[in-house]
């Protein structure tokens, strides 16, 4: 019997998009590198190395400087090295929304703990890049409708494999939040899905109340354990 994190790294092996009719949006899928094999191996081995559900915090897509370089959501280099000790060779670029959710993290009591109940995914595993910038699945009505049977598919496998159903939560209250409630209302895969603030979007904007916001996102989430 495979264990959750055997699992998952399985799932991003083989993870597979064709190119896209939405003109001049590329895909990016660090998946098929090797470094970034490697560290998702010792990543879920050592964090899922057993077989229990997960609670579901679910992202936008991977960008440019954090999952979209290490394959890890919300783990850019810098951190991946330093907190995780996973060494790369990754240019050491800073991910402000990254530096957050390792605070939110550390709250939980660290890695261990935090990971042993939850798992990092999006709600397009795979991003996306156009004119040398992130892109969102959601940017553009034609390239959601196109990336909708995809990002059906993922979720469905995901959440079958090792998701908790009776609940989830978005990272971020905007577009993202809404479009998964929406799929959800069709697809039934969490009883309850409830938005957190973009970590982005404290580290810009709200960082003088950053540290009520983190109490506020850790006792909502202690709520669902």
């Amino acid at each position: 019997m495979k264990t959750t994190g055997q699992k998952i790294i399985e799932f991003y092996d083989n993870l597979e998009l064709q190119p896209l009719k939405e003109k001049g949006v590329g895909i990016l899928n660090p998946f098929k590198k090797a470094e970034v094999q490697d560290i998702c191996s010792v990543f879920y081995n050592r964090f899922y190395q057993d077989y229990g559900k997960r609670i579901f915090l679910i992202g936008i897509n991977p960008g440019r400087f954090g999952a979209g370089v290490t394959g890890l959501p919300f783990t850019d280099p810098i951190l991946l090295e330093e907190r995780v000790g996973i060494k790369n060779t990754f240019q050491k670029r800073k991910e402000l929304s990254a530096v957050f959710i390792h605070e939110i993290i550390d709250a939980f009591g660290g890695l261990e703990s935090f990971y042993s109940q939850f798992y990092f995914t999006s709600v397009s595993p795979l991003g996306f890049v156009k004119d040398g910038k992130n892109c969102n699945y959601y940017d553009y009505p034609s390239l959601q409708k196109e990336l909708t049977p995809f990002i059906i598919r993922q979720m469905n496998h995901q959440v079958t494999e090792w998701g908790r159903s009776d609940i989830a939560f978005t990272i971020g209250k905007g577009q993202n939040h809404k479009v998964l409630v929406k799929l959800n209302d069709t697809h039934k895969w969490f009883d309850k899905i409830v938005a957190l603030p973009h970590p982005r979007w404290v580290m810009q904007y709200r960082l003088k109340s950053k540290d009520l916001i983190l109490d506020e996102i850790i006792a909502s989430m202690n709520s669902e354990i």
